[in-house]
C-alpha cells in the first residue's frame, strides 16, 4: 500500500512538472494553455496536497501572473478560476494569493468595460475565496478599494426589476450580482468586520428598492442574506437599517409571502427567511418591535408556525423572531395573547424534542408574564392606538380574557375567606387555652385546700369545706360551658393540657389504689356538707363529677395519705373519655380529606389531582380546587374543539403513539442515509463555489431530509482522502 501511495505521489508530481512546463511553452496557443489549467485544477482537485507541491514549485505564482499579463480571455478566465479552486482547497495558498497586488489586479478587471461577465464572475469567485474565514482578506479587499467596485456592482449589474432568467444574457447578468452578493456577505462577516459593514450599509436603499419592487426567490434570498449578516450584532447599523425604512420593508414583504403561503410551499419556506432578517434587525434592540406592531407581524409569524411544511429549525427562528419582538414591546406581548400564542407554545414546549426551539418558547413565555400580571389586576387601564374597526374585531377575545379572569378572581376571594376564617379560630384556640390553664391552677389550689382540710377534722375544717366545694363547683361549671362552646379538636387539645396527670396516671398503671382513694376521698366530703347544699353540689357536678356514694354520718373512716393530682385524675380522665365518645369527634377522626393527611408523600401535579378525585370527604380548601379545575378543564376542551389550529395532526398521534410504545423513553438512533450520487456531485458544486461553507451548502442543494452541516464536512474530507470513492 505504502509503495502504491508513493508511486501516486510521484506521479502527480511529474504530471504538474509537465503542465507547468506546457504552460510555459504554449504562450502562443491559448487552447492548449486552457486545456492544461483544467487538468490543473482537477488534479489539485482530487489530491489536497497536490495544490502544496504546486505552490512549491512555483506554479502558483506563475499562474498569478499568467492571469494578468494574458491577452486571452479565455485563459484568464482559466487562470483565475484555477487559482480560487487551489486556494479554497488549501490555507497556505489562500495566505500566498492575499497580497494587495492581485487584490488591485481583480480590481481592475472588476472596473474595466472590456471585461466580459465571465472574467468579472471569476474576479469575483478568488476574492470571494480570499476574503472568507481570512481578516487580512477582509481588510485588503477595503483597503485597495476593491469593496466599493463591488458594491458598484451591486447597484448596477440588474438594471430592471422585470426579472427574466430565461434570457441568455439576463441569466449571466444574474449570476454575476448573486456572486457579488455572496462576495459581500464574506466581506462583512465570518469574522465580523465593522468597517467593512459601514461601508456596505450604504446599499441599503437600493436594497428596499428590490424588495419592493421584485418579491422572487432568486432575489429575496441573497438581498436577506446581506441584510442580515451586514446588520448581525451593530447597533449602529441596524439604526441606519430602520431610519431608512428597512423595517417597514420587511414587514411588508413578511404580510405579503404568509397571504401567498396558502397557496404555494415556496412562499412559506421564503417568509422564514425574511424572518431571519427581521430578527437579526431587532435582536439587539428589542424596543424596535413597535414598528412591527404596525403591522400585527405577531399574529403573521403565529400563522405561519402552523404551517405543516415547516421544519423544527425554521419553527425555532419564527419563535426566536417572537421572543425579541415581545421582550420589550407590550403591544406585541398583548397580541400575542389574542392570538392564542400562548397555547402554541406551550404545545411547542410538549412536542419538540429539540432543546434550542424548547428555550425559545420558554424565552416568549417569559416574556408574556408582565403583560399577564397587569392584565390580572386591571383589564380596563390597557389602551392601545388601534383605528375602531380593529377593536370591535378583538372585543370578543377579550371578553373571554375577562371571564377567565373574573373566575379566577372569584376563586382567589374564596381562598383568601377559608384563610381569614383559619386564622380566626386559631386566635379562639389559643383564647381558650389561657382560660383552661387559669382554670386547671385554680382547681388545684382548692384541691391542696381540701386535702388540708380533710386532715384537720376539727369544726373549722367543716367551714373551710363548704366555702371551697362552692368555689371548685362554680370552676367545674364555667370549664364545662367554656368547653361546649369549641369544637371537638379544640376538646381533645384542652383536655390534653388541662390534664397533666392524666398521662403519668396511664403509664404507672395504678388503677385500684386510685379507685380506693377516690371512694375514700368522696366519703370525707360528703360528711362535711349539710343535706340542703348537698342536692345543688349534686346537680351542678353531674356534667363533671359523679355522685357521691351515701354512706352511714356517725362511721368513722379513716384516709389514706395520697396526692390530690392523683385523686382528681380518674374524675378527669372518665370525662374526657365521654367527650371523645361522641359521634362528631369519631366521624372527624374515620372521615378525613385526603389532601390534609397525604404530607409526607411525594406529590406532584398528576397524583395529587388524582387523589383529591378519588376522596369522598373533601375540606372545603380542596373542594374549591378541584372544582376550579373541573371547570378549567372543561372550557378548554371546548375551546381546543372550536379551535381545531391547535389540536394534534393525525400524524402527530401516531408519533406520540408509537412513542409510547417504546420501553423505557429511550432516545431512537438517527437512521444511517447513505450519500447517493446526485448528492454527491451537489457537494461537489457546492464546494467549488461556496468553499467549506457547509451550511451554504446545505441550504442550496435539495439533500435528504435529516442532512446536517457536519455530515456534509465529514463526507467531503472522506471523498477527497479516498478518491476512489468520489463520484465521477
Amino acid at each position: 500500500m505504502e509503495s502504491e501511495d508513493t508511486k501516486k505521489i510521484q506521479e502527480m508530481k511529474t504530471d504538474l512538472n509537465l503542465l507547468l512546463e506546457c504552460l510555459k511553452y504554449q504562450m502562443d496557443n491559448p487552447f492548449s494553455q486552457k486545456e492544461a489549467l483544467v487538468t490543473i485544477h482537477s488534479i489539485c482537485q482530487q489530491n489536497s496536497n497536490a495544490g502544496v507541491y504546486f505552490r512549491e514549485i512555483g506554479g502558483l505564482m506563475f499562474v498569478k501572473n499568467l492571469a494578468k499579463a494574458s491577452e486571452h480571455s479565455m485563459v484568464k478566465e482559466a487562470a483565475l478560476y484555477t487559482l480560487g479552486a487551489v486556494a479554497e482547497q488549501n490555507v497556505y495558498c489562500q495566505q500566498t494569493l492575499c497580497t494587495s497586488e492581485l487584490f488591485e489586479d481583480l480590481t481592475w478587471f472588476l472596473s474595466n468595460d472590456d471585461s466580459n461577465t465571465n472574467l468579472k464572475r471569476m474576479s469575483v469567485y478568488v476574492i470571494l475565496v480570499l476574503v472568507s474565514n481570512n481578516r487580512t482578506g477582509q481588510t485588503l479587499v477595503r483597503e485597495t478599494g476593491c469593496i466599493t467596485v463591488l458594491t458598484q456592482l451591486f447597484r448596477t449589474v440588474l438594471s430592471k426589476y422585470e426579472l427574466d432568467l430565461s434570457d441568455k444574457n439576463a441569466f449571466q447578468s444574474y449570476q454575476l450580482w448573486s456572486s457579488v452578493c455572496s462576495t459581500l456577505c464574506v466581506c462583512v462577516n465570518n469574522p465580523q468586520n465593522d468597517k467593512n459593514q459601514m461601508l456596505c450599509c450604504s446599499l441599503f436603499p437600493h436594497a428596499n428598492d428590490w424588495l419592493i419592487n421584485c418579491i422572487k426567490p432568486e432575489i429575496i434570498r441573497p438581498v436577506c442574506s446581506f441584510i442580515g449578516l451586514t446588520l448581525a450584532n451593530n447597533t449602529y447599523v441596524q439604526k441606519y437599517f430602520i431610519s431608512v425604512g428597512g423595517l417597514d420593508v420587511l414587514s411588508q414583504v413578511l404580510v405579503q409571502l404568509e397571504s401567498d403561503s396558502h397557496k404555494t410551499l415556496s412562499s412559506a419556506k421564503l417568509a422564514v427567511v425574511v424572518t431571519k432578517t427581521v430578527d437579526a434587525c431587532i435582536a439587539d434592540n428589542p424596543t424596535f418591535g413597535v414598528i412591527l406592531s404596525k403591522y400585527q407581524i405577531v399574529s403573521k409569524l403565529l400563522t405561519l408556525l402552523l404551517h405543516e411544511s415547516l421544519d423544527s429549525g425554521e419553527k425555532f427562528s419564527i419563535i426566536l423572531t417572537l421572543g425579541h419582538c415581545t421582550e420589550d414591546c407590550e403591544e406585541n406581548q398583548y397580541d400575542l395573547f389574542k392570538n392564542n400564542g400562548l397555547p402554541l407554545m406551550i404545545q411547542a414546549l410538549t412536542e419538540s424534542q429539540n432543546e434550542e426551539l424548547n428555550k425559545a418558547a420558554t424565552f416568549v413565555l417569559h416574556n408574556c408574564k408582565k403583560i399577564a400580571e397587569k392584565l390580572s389586576l386591571s383589564l380596563g387601564e390597557y389602551s392601545f392606538d388601534e383605528n375602531e374597526e380593529q377593536l370591535k374585531d378583538v372585543n370578543m377575545k377579550e371578553k373571554t380574557l375577562e371571564e377567565y379572569w373574573k373566575k379566577a378572581k372569584e376563586i382567589l376571594h374564596r381562598i383568601e375567606q377559608l384563610e381569614r376564617e383559619r386564622n380566626e379560630e386559631k386566635i379562639q384556640r389559643e383564647k381558650d387555652k389561657d382560660d383552661v390553664s387559669s382554670m386547671n391552677i385554680n382547681i388545684q389550689t382548692t384541691l391542696k385546700h381540701l386535702h388540708a382540710d380533710s386532715i384537720g377534722r376539727g369544726p373549722t375544717a367543716e367551714d373551710k369545706d363548704k366555702s371551697q366545694s362552692r368555689k371548685l363547683q362554680s370552676y367545674q361549671f364555667r370549664g364545662v360551658l367554656s368547653t361546649a362552646c369549641t369544637n371537638d379538636h379544640q376538646m381533645k387539645t384542652l383536655l390534653k393540657s388541662a390534664n397533666p396527670v392524666n398521662a403519668c396516671y396511664r403509664e404507672s398503671g395504678q388503677s385500684k389504689t386510685l379507685g380506693k382513694a377516690h371512694s375514700s376521698y368522696n366519703q370525707n366530703l360528703h360528711e362535711g356538707t349539710t343535706f340542703g347544699k348537698k342536692n345543688s353540689v349534686s346537680q351542678s357536678s353531674d356534667h363533671v363529677f359523679k355522685h357521691p356514694i351515701p354512706v352511714v354520718k356517725n362511721r368513722q373512716q379513716q384516709l389514706p395519705v395520697t396526692d390530690p393530682f392523683t385523686l382528681c385524675s380518674d374524675i378527669i380522665n372518665k370525662e374526657v373519655i365521654s367527650f371523645l365518645a361522641t359521634d362528631n369527634h369519631s366521624k372527624m377522626l374515620k372521615y378525613r380529606c385526603s389532601g390534609c393527611i397525604a404530607v409526607g408523600k411525594s406529590l406532584n401535579s398528576r397524583n395529587f389531582s388524582k387523589l383529591l378525585h378519588s376522596c369522598p370527604y373533601q375540606c372545603d380548601r380542596h373542594k374549591v380546587i378541584v372544582e376550579a379545575e373541573d371547570r378549567y378543564k372543561s372550557e378548554l376542551r371546548k375551546s381546543l374543539i372550536c379551535n381545531k389550529k391547535i389540536l394534534l395532526t393525525p400524524r402527530r398521534r401516531r408519533q406520540l403513539s408509537s412513542e409510547s410504545t417504546t420501553s423505557g423513553g429511550i432516545k431512537k438512533r438517527r437512521i444511517r442515509k447513505n450519500f447517493t450520487k446526485e448528492e454527491v456531485n451537489y457537494l461537489f458544486s457546492g464546494v467549488k463555489k461556496m468553499g467549506n461553507h457547509w451550511n451554504l451548502i446545505l441550504w442550496s442543494f435539495p439533500f435528504q431530509q435529516g442532512r446536517k452541516a457536519v455530515d456534509l464536512a465529514h463526507k467531503y474530507h472522506k471523498l477527497t482522502k479516498h478518491p476512489k470513492c468520489a463520484a465521477p
